[in-house]
């Protein structure tokens, strides 16, 4: 079997004391595109910006579409004001006029599809993880050093981990299993609240799969 292979089918496990407070889904794909965003990205990304702008002009009007990833928050005892969703923090920077930043193609793919379904989500290097994967509570002073900032907390709130150690949460990913250059084999995790309806949940995994195999997945 060979290195990609090992990956095709990465699972994960729901620690049972917080298996009705999320949905939890993933897919891996490869090979993905690690270089500049291909122009179907670039439009794509801008007219959802043009929309989003035109919908709402500052982050409090999106109050009820950013319900759902606060819901999945208030439901660890997380105050979403304080430590944002990460779809959350994408759209604020759309409103507040910054900008998305660029990464590469999977990482801006990524982006727009949690954009899209206003839901977080983390991109990881497939194999940069060590089996097995179990989506559980942070323990008391567990974190990672995170991806454009310095240590991550995860005590109390939802964390995926690995024979490592903690490697992501809603709201930022670990350095460590972050998408580098040389990444092939990506894992898309899409995180949402308890009650959220199962059928509506398997329609956004199936369209976030469905905007990196278009974005960002290679030949």
């Amino acid at each position: 079997m060979t290195h990609e292979e090992a990956f095709a089918d990465l699972s994960f496990s729901v620690d049972g004391e917080i298996t009705s407070r999320l949905r939890a889904g993933a897919f891996t794909m490869s090979p993905a595109l690690t270089g500049d965003r291909p122009a179907t990205l670039e439009a794509e990304l801008a007219d959802l910006e043009r929309r989003y702008r035109g919908r709402w002009r500052e982050p409090s009007d999106a109050h009820d579409a950013l319900l759902p990833a606060r819901r999945l928050y208030h439901s660890f005892g997380i105050d979403p004001s304080k430590t944002r969703p990460s779809s959350e923090a994408l759209l604020r920077r759309i409103l507040q006029g910054k900008g998305l930043y660029r990464v590469n193609a999977v990482v801006d793919a990524a982006n727009l599809a949690s954009l899209t379904l206003l839901l977080p989500v983390g991109l990881y290097d497939a194999g940069a993880i060590r089996p097995p994967v179990t989506l559980r509570l942070g323990l008391d002073g567990e974190g990672y050093e995170g991806i454009r900032k310095d240590r991550v907390n995860v005590t109390g709130r939802p964390t995926l981990v690995d024979a490592d150690g903690p490697f992501g949460n809603p709201t930022s990913d670990s350095l460590r299993t972050c998408v580098k250059p040389a990444t092939r084999w990506v894992w898309f995790f899409l995180f949402a609240p308890g009650d959220h309806p199962e059928k509506a949940f398997e329609g956004d995994l199936c369209r976030a799969r469905d905007i990196l195999m278009k974005h960002a997945r290679g030949e």
